[in-house]
């Protein structure tokens, strides 16, 4: 089903909609297809090529975001929450910690003489997604994507071998600067996370050659909107009368929300869309159907189909 044909709608897994989820009883009357991509890098690679795994993410969000990343290596190092327990450090989130201006730039501030000393550049692009601007022929192992290391431990994810072995002693001294951190005291006090770890993932240059058949990107993920700049893909933030008056080749990206969320605030617009176009379901867990306005008649579908 080529994207430009029909409306694209990315959904969290679809064991997270209850049977009484009004989008179950719609799932239920369209037309299954075959098994899509399962999870968000890969997600993005269905909708992108040349989107994989080793997607250069740094560069490609801090050129949408400062648009200086050409002719420079980047790598990602968004602000995280690790813990530890009886068999290691885990990460229990990344990027997504609520982090004021203020707050992410004192944090960066004691950071920035460790990279200093190895010839980086630390660059707060948002306060929840830094970068890290790397000098000319510096080998870079592979760093896995936040989406593959979170609730894990952390020694499963990191760079192995002699060429990681910098990188690991790089994270510990990131650990200890951040640990006693006045800030984190504070945070943990209103009832936040602290900040008490960098995750690297998405190192290298501006890629060439990724393209896309999409016409339009309704999301308020960075990268899927840096990847939809990148591409000449118009790109809009998420908002039920953005969505509600999308057209066929529009992907609209719900699969990071909750799906009682989906229900609450998003299932007016997408009643309307499915009642007027075409509508591909991706689910993060890559089950996919094509439902048709006229599959709305096929009442003998339960939901459980």
């Amino acid at each position: 089903m080529k994207p430009e044909q029909t409306l694209q709608l990315w959904l969290p897994a679809l064991k997270q909609f209850e049977p009484d989820h009004p989008l179950r009883r719609w799932w239920s009357r369209g037309d299954r297809l075959g098994q899509g991509s399962i999870g968000y890098m890969a997600g993005l690679a269905a909708y992108f090529s040349g989107a994989g795994a080793d997607l250069p993410a740094a560069a490609i969000t801090r050129e949408f975001v400062a648009g200086d990343a050409a002719d420079a290596v980047w790598l990602a190092a968004d602000p995280a929450w690790v813990q530890p327990d009886m068999t290691g450090v885990r990460l229990l989130a990344c990027g997504q910690l609520q982090l004021q201006e203020d707050e992410a730039d004192a944090l960066a501030d004691t950071l920035r003489p460790l990279f200093d000393e190895l010839g980086m550049r630390l660059r707060v692009s948002t306060p929840d997604r830094w970068h890290l601007q790397l000098p000319p022929g510096l080998s870079l192992p592979r760093f896995a994507p936040p989406e593959q290391a979170l609730g894990e431990d952390l020694a499963q994810h990191l760079p192995a071998g002699e060429e990681g072995r910098r990188w690991r002693v790089l994270l510990n001294d990131i650990q200890i600067s951040l640990h006693q951190h006045p800030l984190n005291a504070q945070r943990q006090a209103r009832g936040l996370a602290p900040v008490n770890s960098l995750w690297l993932w998405g190192g290298g240059a501006l890629p060439s050659g990724v393209q896309s058949k999409l016409r339009q990107v309704v999301s308020d993920d960075l990268l899927l909107r840096a990847l939809a700049g990148y591409t000449g893909i118009t790109g809009r933030a998420r908002e039920p009368e953005v969505v509600a008056a999308a057209a066929a080749g529009c992907l609209i990206d719900l699969q990071d929300l909750p799906a009682s969320e989906i229900a609450s605030t998003w299932w007016p617009a997408l009643q309307s869309l499915l009642l007027r176009h075409r509508l591909v379901l991706h689910f993060a867990s890559g089950d996919r159907c094509l439902h048709k306005p006229w599959h709305r008649w096929r009442f003998w579908r339960g939901a459980g189909h």
